[in-house]
């Protein structure tokens, strides 16, 4: 692949097209096919959550409490491997590649699930499926920012995000039905509920071959004709869903060297050397929201169980609306990213999440709350948490070099991926602890998501409505050059 990179600098202004398509129905496309991966993620962990006591009963697997707890850590040790391992190809094979491969790898291992006859079988298939989604969040994220213009770059990362929680809601009424032993057999329903995620998987597998590779990662590979020509058919097909005869002229050119794929030292270099301060709001964003998230959405059902004596069966129908509201978080102030901008929202919404969490946590110890209201509360939370949470994905897939991007997704969706595993085991021990221990760890929860918020205060870079070789300039980017290969874009 990489024979083809040219030794001397090259003029181009594909980025420049890219980013001045008007938004039209192959965007659109985009952000379905390639979207999809949140709601995939979210409607397995749902699923999940929803059948482990169906899976403990002698009809089905039958599995012991250590086995269903297991099969979670399983899953989520398979997203950060996968996430690492798919990260590093998609930067090397390309982004269209690797999230066709992640999607069949994850279409293949819930089909797998649904056929497991004992334990062994059912921890592997979750392993593959977590390995799945997780090197979709890589590839995924490269391949929507680098296709969607600059300007809608922000609320269109945060509203695909966002869609994470109508894969929960659908999970969680689906999975009511299908365990019903009134509706299908006990040992059927729970097998049904994975094959609804290998039917929406394979029906996306069918419509993501129209999406076509990253022009930007084609150029940085040193494929010039092929990104022009994938430009070229994008702009055909935008001028003719728009009905228009002619684009604005793109603004500005640059001259790249091709580098093709770096090591690994150069990526640790870029992180550490040449953006210290953007990895640490990068890794602090991501932990903050982690921890806040499993924490809260795991022992979601033991609080109102525990504390408010909602019966177990009941359970699903307060989360309906946890969900809600962290689906329009980002698709209602998800815009106010790209104009008022990023470090102000970003601050905002994790310091008023950390602030609400505090507060909620005071009138929870003061017996203040019902099952209702604790709802209530946790679902404005999360209306601004959600809307935080997605912008941290969005920041750390456009903060860094094309060339580093997807692995870069990939080391710290798995740092905080793993330190979020830890929530729900020390909020577990927590509420055994009674009410004031909850506290605490809501406070804990709390610190975490003000203390990146302020981070962001003062390290959160301005990308709204810039390109993203304006944000972080290409490892391969040339000052100057006395011989230049021009290339007609």
């Amino acid at each position: 692949m990489d024979n083809m990179i040219s030794a001397k600098a090259v003029r181009t202004n594909i980025p420049a097209r890219m980013d001045r398509l008007p938004w039209s129905g192959w965007h659109w496309l985009v952000v379905i096919s390639l979207g999809i991966t949140w709601v995939l993620d979210g409607l397995e962990v749902t699923i999940v959550g929803a059948i482990a006591g169906v899976l403990k009963e002698p009809q089905t697997l039958h599995f012991t409490d250590v086995e269903v707890g297991a099969a979670g850590s399983v899953y989520l040790v398979g997203a950060v491997i996968g996430s690492l391992f798919f990260g590093r190809l998609t930067d090397i094979l390309g982004r269209k590649k690797l999230f066709m491969i992640t999607l069949a790898v994850y279409l293949g291992a819930t089909i797998l699930t649904a056929f497991s006859p004992n334990f062994y079988w059912f921890a592997a298939c979750r392993f593959l499926t977590g390995a799945g989604i997780g090197g979709e969040y890589s590839a995924i994220n490269s391949a929507i920012d680098e296709l969607i213009p600059a300007r809608v770059r922000g609320w269109t990362d945060l509203a695909i995000n966002g869609t994470w929680w109508v894969g929960t809601a659908f999970g969680a009424i689906v999975t009511v039905f299908l365990t019903n032993p009134r509706l299908l057999p006990v040992d059927l329903g729970w097998r049904l509920a994975f094959g609804l995620g290998a039917i929406l998987g394979l029906a996306i597998l069918l419509v993501r071959r129209y999406v076509p590779e990253s022009p930007r990662w084609l150029m940085m590979h040193g494929r010039f004709d092929e990104a022009d020509e994938v430009v070229s058919m994008i702009e055909r097909e935008v001028m003719r869903e728009d009905k228009i005869k002619s684009l604005p002229e793109p603004e500005g050119s640059m001259l790249i060297r091709p580098q093709g794929t770096v090591s690994f030292l150069q990526i640790a270099r870029t992180m550490i050397s040449l953006y210290p301060t953007r990895s640490l709001l990068g890794f602090s964003l991501m932990v903050g929201q982690a921890f806040l998230y499993n924490a809260i959405f795991f022992t979601y059902g033991l609080v109102l169980t525990t504390f408010y004596h909602i019966p177990a069966s009941n359970v699903g129908l307060y989360l309906i609306p946890f969900a809600i509201g962290n689906v329009l978080g980002p698709l209602t102030i998800g815009r106010l990213f790209d104009t008022l901008g990023r470090r102000k929202m970003i601050s905002f919404t994790y310091i008023i999440s950390g602030v609400l969490l505090a507060i909620t946590g005071w009138m929870f110890v003061q017996g203040m709350l019902d099952a209702v209201t604790q709802t209530i509360c946790w679902s404005i939370i999360f209306f601004f948490a959600s809307a935080g949470a997605s912008s941290a994905y969005l920041t750390v897939s456009e903060i860094f070099p094309l060339e580093t991007r997807a692995l870069a997704i990939a080391l710290f969706f798995s740092v905080s991926t793993a330190a979020g595993a830890t929530a729900p085991i020390l909020f577990g021990l927590l509420i055994q602890g009674g009410v004031r221990s909850v506290f605490y760890g809501d406070l804990l929860g709390a610190g975490l998501m003000a203390a990146a918020g302020l981070i962001a205060v003062f390290f959160a870079v301005d990308a709204e409505r810039k390109s993203l070789e304006s944000v972080a300039r290409p490892l391969s980017f040339v000052e100057d050059e006395e011989i230049v290969l021009p290339h007609a874009t």
